[in-house]
């Protein structure tokens, strides 16, 4: 299947009325792929009214397994057919998160009810579970994606994701080829992680990123503990200096994964990881990506469901048009969820 650079990606099946590939054109002043990352969440962004923060209602989600997840749904007033559009965050990130807000603010206006759902131990929602985040912990996420749809009554669902919320979003339209979500149109990946080996590696190899992460984590890790002194103490791994180092002791300590690797393999996507998606996809990723290697995306087998589409730039969530920093991205999503 071709992508818009014209590489190709290897595939088992012809793509079913794919969208015409459009290319991301960034201003000069906007290419470098670190400018386009750290703009990706900075806050000046969200800035400006955002008529889909001011309908949204917050709900607490139960998974079978009992596991409670924090979302917002923001509907439109009714009657009303578009449909519902889940947003999942990335690593630290949160349903506040800045490509969260502006990215429902633009489906919104475009007329699509839209439920920004939390991670466990993201955003405000710490004290909802004992257990701590891991990233492999597919199920309460998928379950809560399913809840959404239910609630629905058969009104189309489309699911979007980034970065480790892109990772999210593609294991669940690959578990939906055994356990389909009623209403499920579409899934749309920005920047998602295939290889969290690399990906680990890559954030620990830039200062800017790695310190940006680690206080982000080291916040997060102080909440949990605040909450659930009498079961956790991460003293000895707090002070960490690499996302791998940390990650290390905190599953050697607090987990049942001896090492990194093995934890990583257990959400990674490489290869064949994306072959059984029956589901219309789209994943959008960035040559210049300082976090996902973008080779992984040209040596991965997929179904004739999926569309690649690799940008000569865009960083990492970026993909920002220009002084306005609005995500092309963006545009792109509401022409594929309004065309399924």
């Amino acid at each position: 299947m071709p992508d818009v650079t014209g590489r190709a990606c290897r595939t088992d099946a012809t793509p079913t009325s794919p969208l015409a590939p459009a290319r991301f054109c960034p201003p000069v002043f906007l290419r470098p792929a670190m400018i386009q990352t750290l703009l990706a969440s900075a806050a000046l962004r969200a800035w400006g009214k955002n008529s889909m923060l001011a309908a949204a209602c917050e709900t607490v989600l139960t998974s079978a397994e009992g596991v409670r997840l924090l979302g917002y749904m923001s509907r439109q007033p009714r009657p009303h057919q578009r449909g519902t559009v889940v947003l999942l965050h990335g690593w630290e990130g949160s349903a506040n998160s800045t490509y969260i807000r502006t990215t429902g603010r633009f489906l919104f206006r475009r007329g699509f009810d839209v439920f920004r759902l939390n991670f466990r131990d993201h955003g405000s929602s710490h004290h909802l579970n004992p257990g701590i985040f891991y990233a492999v912990l597919l199920d309460e996420v998928f379950d809560a994606v399913r809840q959404v749809a239910e609630k629905e009554r058969g009104r189309p669902i489309f699911l979007a994701g980034f970065s480790l919320g892109g990772n999210f979003a593609l294991r669940i339209a690959r578990k939906c080829a055994q356990a389909p979500i009623p209403g499920l149109r579409h899934v749309f990946a920005i920047s998602p992680v295939l290889d969290p080996d690399k990906a680990t590696d890559r954030i620990d190899a830039n200062r800017f990123i790695l310190h940006y992460f680690l206080k982000k984590w080291r916040r997060s890790l102080n909440t949990k503990q605040h909450i659930f002194p009498e079961r956790y103490d991460f003293s000895d791994l707090i002070n960490s200096e690499t996302i791998r180092e940390m990650t290390e002791r905190l599953l050697v300590r607090y987990s049942a994964y001896d090492s990194a690797m093995a934890y990583f393999n257990g959400y990674n996507l490489v290869n064949d990881g994306l072959s059984e998606i029956q589901l219309p996809t789209t994943i959008v990723t960035a040559e210049d990506d300082p976090i996902i290697p973008v080779d992984d995306f040209y040596d991965l087998v997929i179904s004739g469901t999926t569309r690649i589409m690799v940008q000569p730039h865009g960083g990492h969530n970026g993909f920002l048009e220009g002084w306005r920093m609005t995500g092309w991205y963006e545009r792109v999503m509401a022409e594929t969820f309004g065309s399924s």
